[in-house]
Order: C-alpha cells, then sequence, then structure tokens
C-alpha cells in the first residue's frame, strides 16, 4: 500500500498554497493536477509522485469535481480537516469572487459592443464543449460498447429532458456498462490510504444519500432551500468531468426560469477565462438568479451545495477505496455511467448551446475559429476567451 504521510503540516500554510494555485491554475482540471503536482511533489515533497498518482486515480474515478477533491484530500494529508476546508476556500474563492461579480455587473453592460462581448462568451462555449465532448468520447468511449451507451444517453434526453432524463440516462448507462462488462481485461492498480476513520466515512455517506433524499421534501418550504436542492442534486450527478456540470446546471436553473438561456451561455463562457475549478460557475448562477437569495448570498448558497456532494462521497470512500476500485461490478457500472455522460454532454453541445450561441454563418465561423485554437492550436482557454469577446463585439460593431 502507498501510503500518505500523516498530517505535518498547518491549515495556514496549506491556505497559502493552494490560494496561489486558485490565482494561477487556468486550463481546467487536467491542468490543474498538473499544476498541484508541481506544487506539491515537485517543490514542496508533500508526498510521493506515487501516492500523488493514486489519489488522483480516485479521484477521477468517483463523481465530483476531481481536481477540487484532490486539493481537499491533499489540504487533509498535510493539516487535517482543517487543511481540507482552506484547501478548498483558497482554490475556490478567487475564481468565485470573480464569476459572482460578473454576474452582478453583466446586466449593466449595454451597447452594441457590450452585447456583442456576452454574445461572443456565449459562442466560445461551444468551442469549449465541443472539446470536451471530443477528448471525452475518446477516453471514455473507446470501443463500440461505450459508444453505443453515448448514443443511447441522447436517446434518452430526446425522449425524457431536463434532470430526471438526465438520471435516468446515468442508471441507464450503468445498467448497460454492467450488462455489457465494461471493465472485462481492466486492471486496477495503486492504493490510497487517509486518515479518515470507518465512522467518519459512513457517517459521510449517510449525509449524503439524506441530503439527497431530504432537501427535494424541503425545496417547496423556500427559495433557498429550493436553491441549495437544485445544485447539490447537480454536484452529485458530475460524472467524468467538471465540464458535465453544464447541462444539470441547465436543467435545474434556466429550465424553471430563474436565469435566462443567454445570461447562463455568458457565464459558461466567462468562467473559462477565470483560474480555479470550473465548479465555481455555480456562483455565477447563483448570484445571477432571478428569484431571491441571489446576488451574494445566492453566489455563497450555490457554491457550498455544488461542492458538498462530491466531498461527502470522496470522504466516505477514502477508507474503503482499495477494496472498491477492485471490484468487476464496480468498475462496469462506472464504466457505463462515465460513456452515458459523454451522451448527456453531447446532447447539451446541441441544446442549449449551439443552438442558443450560432444564429448565422458569422456565429458558426467564430465558433469553429475557437475550437480550431482550442485543439489544434493548443491555445489556453482564457485567451480564446478573450478571442472570442473580442471577436463578438467586432461582428456586433462592424457586422
Amino acid at each position: 500500500m502507498t501510503a500518505l504521510r500523516p498530517a505535518q503540516g498547518t491549515a495556514g500554510e496549506v491556505f497559502a498554497t493552494f490560494l496561489k494555485l486558485g490565482l494561477t491554475s487556468f486550463g481546467g482540471p487536467i491542468a490543474h493536477l498538473g499544476y498541484f503536482r508541481d506544487e506539491v511533489v515537485t517543490r514542496r515533497g508533500w508526498l510521493s509522485d506515487s501516492a500523488y498518482a493514486d489519489l488522483v486515480a480516485l479521484c477521477q474515478f468517483l463523481p465530483g469535481p476531481a481536481s477540487s477533491q484532490v486539493g481537499f484530500a491533499l489540504g487533509m494529508m498535510r493539516a487535517g480537516w482543517l487543511g481540507a476546508l482552506a484547501a478548498f476556500t483558497a482554490f475556490t474563492l478567487p475564481s468565485a469572487l470573480m464569476l459572482a461579480a460578473f454576474a452582478m455587473t453583466a446586466a449593466g453592460i449595454s451597447g452594441p459592443g457590450g452585447v456583442g462581448v456576452l454574445h461572443g462568451l456565449k459562442i466560445v462555449a461551444v468551442a469549449i464543449v465541443a472539446q470536451a465532448v471530443w477528448g471525452m468520447a475518446k477516453t471514455l468511449c473507446p470501443d463500440k460498447e461505450r459508444a453505443a451507451i453515448a448514443v443511447g444517453a441522447v436517446a434518452v434526453l430526446a425522449f425524457v429532458p431536463g434532470a430526471f432524463g438526465m438520471v435516468g440516462a446515468i442508471l441507464l448507462g450503468a445498467s448497460a456498462g454492467l450488462l455489457l462488462r465494461c471493465s472485462a481485461g481492466t486492471s486496477v492498480g495503486g492504493h490510497v490510504s487517509m486518515p479518515v476513520s470507518s465512522r467518519a466515512a459512513i457517517g459521510a455517506f449517510i449525509a449524503f444519500l439524506a441530503l439527497l433524499v431530504l432537501l427535494p421534501v424541503v425545496a417547496g418550504h423556500g427559495q433557498a432551500w429550493a436553491v441549495v436542492d437544485s445544485f447539490y442534486r447537480a454536484g452529485s450527478l458530475v460524472f467524468g468531468g467538471g465540464h458535465v456540470v453544464l447541462p444539470l446546471l441547465q436543467a435545474e436553473v434556466v429550465r424553471p426560469g430563474w436565469v435566462t438561456p443567454d445570461a447562463f451561455l455568458a457565464g459558461y463562457g466567462a468562467a473559462q477565462a477565470v483560474p480555479g475549478p470550473l465548479f465555481t460557475f455555480a456562483a455565477y448562477l447563483g448570484a445571477a438568479l432571478g428569484p431571491e437569495p441571489n446576488g451574494a448570498i445566492g453566489a455563497a448558497l450555490a457554491l457550498l451545495a455544488v461542492f458538498l456532494p462530491g466531498f461527502l462521497i470522496l470522504i466516505a470512500v477514502l477508507p474503503f477505496w482499495d477494496r472498491f476500485r477492485s471490484m468487476a461490478t464496480a468498475q462496469s457500472l462506472m464504466r457505463g455511467a462515465n460513456a452515458a455522460v459523454v451522451g448527456i454532454l453531447g446532447a447539451a453541445l446541441y441544446a442549449p448551446v449551439f443552438t442558443g450561441a450560432v444564429g448565422d454563418l458569422r456565429d458558426l465561423a467564430l465558433a469553429l475559429a475557437c475550437f480550431v485554437m482550442l485543439t489544434a492550436w493548443k491555445t489556453p482557454p482564457w485567451l480564446v476567451v478573450i478571442v472570442a469577446a473580442l471577436g463578438g463585439a467586432g461582428l456586433a460593431l462592424f457586422g
């Protein structure tokens, strides 16, 4: 077993380390994991390369925001529970504050140039999501069985749109993965040992399930409860990567009319231009909600609710991880579910992302240019966002 060293640092040290990462980690979850490795393995020597690889494998296997889960676990390893809280807060706060501030000022943007910038942010979302679908399809649907599961998920959403259809697609995908034995011939290596007791793990799992069941019951007793319920449910279903939160949140906030489709896509585009985890898009949505609570309070509620289920699942699995991941049944279920979320994100690429952003051939040309910059030229996403914003302004002013 690869054991992580016991807590030997301070919460202040962890906070300072992850605040630096929260201010500089551009490029999405995979890039974040590279930044983490450089900072905590290479520069600071908090743990070995093999232990870090095992931890990354764990968090990529579980639902939730993988890079934030890795950061949470690193903070716990270094400085206990306070260290975990410090890592989450420091890594998340910079981008959350920037996106919440954008949500509270975007409504005041006017004039052709300003409106064009917002339209450019919607267009860049097309390129970002298309890149995510392409990359996830190659990784999570490498064979005909899982490709068929992805297509089946799109078919489910065609007839049952919304959150219910997404849950059904994931459950059907997991069942199909088990039936088709998607883990056949797959070996699992690496082990993770963390300072979490079995009692704490079981308590976290009970809390995860209790909130999943009870929040819909209390959601009718006030808008604040409804917001927490919607964002918690979305955070509970994110398999395969942070971009999957897009269709889940769209179903939760756009369909009931809490956020307009245009504001939703503009915020998603803006989220690509800030460092830190993509899940902080929830802070933008919470601040932009039509009904109260919105603003700073809405941003805080949405942000905490969307991250909480991933952290509870991580804590719940830590003491039992080695046994769980070696089970062929668990591997098949997860691979089937991951294939289904590729289909869910593919469906979101069409609607609302493409249909809500591309109105004519000029919009399509700008979206394609952004896609080529991301995939062929390997341009950083934040720079592509700037190009799209300027391009949208140019189309509005001179088109």
